[in-house]
């Protein structure tokens, strides 16, 4: 009888020491972390050829090993990557979207090491603007609780979503849980190069596709680094514009005050598309956006620092496109990404250009469609004066003795904007995921300022899309000595382990 009361007591015993040996999360993320630097050494350039095909292997191995079924789909770039589990009973699916290439580099611009070289270090803005870096040889005791960085291109944007993800499946699984509904995950091999050929491939593989819900692995946390949710985001637009002189760049004693500048005509011309205030002044360009009394709450409860803001990235007084940073966001922006006329510097000539050119993007709200903005910005230049030839061809010696003012001008819309309601299913099932969490309602967003192509995926699979941001808001993404505060890295893989595990 002895023997036999004692089984109970041995049995949990034995239970308890197999708890305590178990991974927590935490212990999980740090040791993942060497894994995590593989991935982030190898190049991702979506631009270059052959550059992606080691990143989606490697994602088959490590996801194919965990029981996903791994799947290539037809694309007229590159292929996509499909991964899916099913799970039994479930009735429900939810599509994650994340993308695994990156930005293009600029090797000399990297401070601590080469951008797929990753680096653990330091990032500090001194009083006067400038920022430090400074390499970091061993980890604290703590990393998710200190200001240390891992540093890679990539290493936010969009790397650390998918490995996050495999690390809270990891300790899901150890866990004894699975969600309550089936999981698929498209990997984006192109959406640096803006996915060009992503609604085609969107409406071939619907059915492989097809899903009650979609979230968005990507983008930055608020700056509060708060648990975040975004109901959409914002699209875009390219556009082209060159002003032609004469023929070829002439001296600027000999013709100076008779031969017309094509840089200043240019810069004149895009003056005019704005206000002293930053508002475009092209007519119609705002059309059909009416932010009712609810939308201007919401986005006023945003907690915002806009000083700290302003401070951080170098200005006084803002554009006066809405009251504030989130009405901005809200409107379609006209911006000038780069402007090319002669030369500059040590190379500076005393020239009249023969040309001048300006890229610009355009980014969309949902109210507003892409290619009827870039017609407007068309039907503006035509109206102050210039004839518009065709892309691709310098203007013909008829042409140069027929119009005053000579131009060409090309656009293309990438994507379009979506906006989905946080009230909705999707969202009130994040955040409630986030809540439990975190033990703290998350920061809800209108829509965030960037661009991801998704709009193909509401649209023709007709499912509702929620953007789930897990990295810190000064990675500098797109940029020079690119990194993930692992504070966020810690705390991605928190988020996602909440989000696999809360029921739908």
């Amino acid at each position: 009888m002895t023997r036999l009361r004692l089984l109970p007591l041995l049995f949990l015993t034995f239970l308890c020491t197999c708890v305590s040996a178990q991974k927590t999360l935490n212990q999980r993320t740090l040791e993942s972390l060497d894994t995590y630097q593989q991935f982030l050494s190898m190049p991702n350039d979506a631009r270059i050829d052959g550059q992606l095909e080691p990143n989606l292997v490697w994602l088959e191995a490590e996801f194919g090993k965990r029981g996903f079924k791994t799947q290539r789909l037809k694309n007229e770039g590159i292929d996509l990557l499909l991964l899916t589990y099913p799970v039994a009973g479930a009735k429900e699916t939810v599509l994650f979207y994340g993308h695994v290439d990156g930005q293009p580099v600029d090797v000399t611009k990297w401070v601590l090491s080469p951008p797929f070289k990753p680096v653990f270090g330091r990032m500090e803005t001194g009083s006067d603007g400038t920022v430090k870096y400074a390499k970091v040889d061993k980890l604290p005791a703590k990393p998710e609780t200190t200001d240390v960085r891992l540093f890679a291109r990539a290493s936010s944007d969009a790397k650390a979503p998918l490995m996050l993800f495999l690390v809270a499946w990891d300790q899901m699984l150890a866990d004894g849980k699975l969600p309550n509904y089936h999981v698929k995950l498209i990997v984006d091999p192109m959406e640096e190069a803006s996915s060009p050929d992503l609604p085609g491939a969107v409406t071939t593989h619907r059915e492989a596709l097809a899903a009650d819900h979609l979230i968005i692995l990507g983008g930055p946390v608020h700056t509060t680094s708060q648990p975040t949710l975004v109901g959409g985001a914002r699209g875009i637009a390219g556009a082209r514009l060159t002003v032609y002189g004469p023929k070829l760049a002439q001296h600027s004693g000999h013709y100076g005050n008779y031969a017309p500048n094509p840089a200043l005509r240019l810069a004149q011309l895009l003056a005019g598309m704005k206000d002293i205030n930053g508002r475009v002044t092209i007519p119609g360009y705002y059309d059909g956006i009416d932010l009712d009394m609810e939308t201007r709450t919401m986005l006023a409860g945003v907690p915002d620092d806009l000083p700290a803001i302003h401070g951080r990235i170098g200005f006084r007084t803002p554009d006066g496109v809405g009251g504030n940073l989130q009405e901005a966001l809200q409107y379609p922006s006209l911006n000038i990404k780069g402007f090319k006329a002669g030369w500059v510097g040590q190379a500076a000539r005393t020239i009249i250009p023969d040309n001048a050119v300006v890229n610009m993007d355009l980014r969309l709200v949902k109210e507003s469609d892409g290619d009827r903005l870039l017609g407007l910005v068309r039907d503006y230049i035509k109206a102050q004066g210039f004839h518009i030839i065709p892309e691709g061809r310098e203007p013909t010696d008829a042409e140069r003795a027929t119009y005053d003012r000579l131009a060409s001008f090309g656009g293309k819309t990438s994507y379009a904007a979506f906006r989905t309601n946080l009230n909705g299913p999707t969202g009130t099932w994040l955040q409630r995921a986030l809540k439990n969490t975190f033990d703290k309602d998350p920061v809800l967003l209108r829509t965030m300022g960037g661009s991801v192509p998704i709009a193909p995926f509401v649209t023709t699979l007709n499912v509702p899309a929620v953007v789930l941001p897990l990295v810190n808001p000064d990675n500098n993404q797109h940029s020079p000595n690119e990194n993930i505060l692992l504070r966020n890295y810690f705390s991605g893989a928190k988020t996602l382990y909440g989000v696999l595990t809360e029921t739908l």
